[in-house]
């Protein structure tokens, strides 16, 4: 028996390649298994009608209809369903409908294709699962204005966490600083410590709630 539960996944994605790839990075997890992956809205909502996954894979523009409706469907037939979108979009209408109808987290796919798997267990575990693009948007549409506050980070770290609010991976940071990307991570976990956080999404959120993360830059 595996020491760790393992979560069973219905992934919704229309397009064939990203559903491949998406499809075998949740089979090769150890702590998820794939119970379906389905191409269309109607076939989703078959599939739930029949059985209950523990958390919902959706994009969200769908050949057959809206990802969103899905979303519903699965809240009233299992309220305690955890739901994942994965898409391409990031705007304002795409975010907030998918979270009002009760998607747990919002992961755009590029990220979702390097960390789909950990981000369905952090999605189980209760971590609500925002790309940082997202986090940014989210936060710059509801935060109130704040007084600064003091600032536990390095000026080092803070502009590693700028970076990361906008969406870049470590690589990408690494070679914008001209450092290692074992550095990035270094500043990182310096960053998870100060502010007592244990995800980038959370990281963004506490910063700018302390007011040492400008979102305007």
């Amino acid at each position: 028996m595996h020491p760790y539960p393992t979560y069973s996944t219905l992934l919704l994605e229309d397009e064939k390649p990203a559903r491949n790839h998406l499809s075998a990075t949740i089979s090769m997890h150890p702590r998820l298994t794939l119970m379906d992956a389905v191409a269309s809205c109607q076939e989703a909502i078959d599939m739930l009608k029949k059985n209950k996954p523990d958390i919902l894979v959706s994009d969200l523009e769908l050949p057959d209809g809206h990802g969103v409706e899905v979303i519903r469907q699965a809240k009233l037939l299992y309220p305690d369903i955890e739901i994942l979108v994965v898409t391409i979009y990031a705007d304002e209408a795409h975010v907030i409908q998918a979270l009002e109808a009760g998607a747990s987290g919002y992961l755009l796919k590029r990220q979702a294709f390097e960390e789909l798997g950990s981000a369905i267990v952090s999605t189980m575990r209760g971590e609500s699962t925002i790309s940082p693009e997202v986090a940014r948007f989210l936060l710059k549409r509801f935060q109130a204005p704040v007084e600064p506050k003091e600032n536990p980070l390095s000026k080092r770290e803070q502009e590693v966490l700028k970076w990361i609010a906008k969406g870049y991976s470590y690589d990408e940071i690494a070679s914008i600083m001209n450092v290692s990307a074992n550095t990035i991570r270094t500043h990182i976990r310096h960053v998870y410590k100060k502010l007592e956080v244990n995800s980038r999404a959370e990281a963004v959120f506490e910063a700018a709630n302390l007011g040492i993360l400008d979102l305007k830059d």
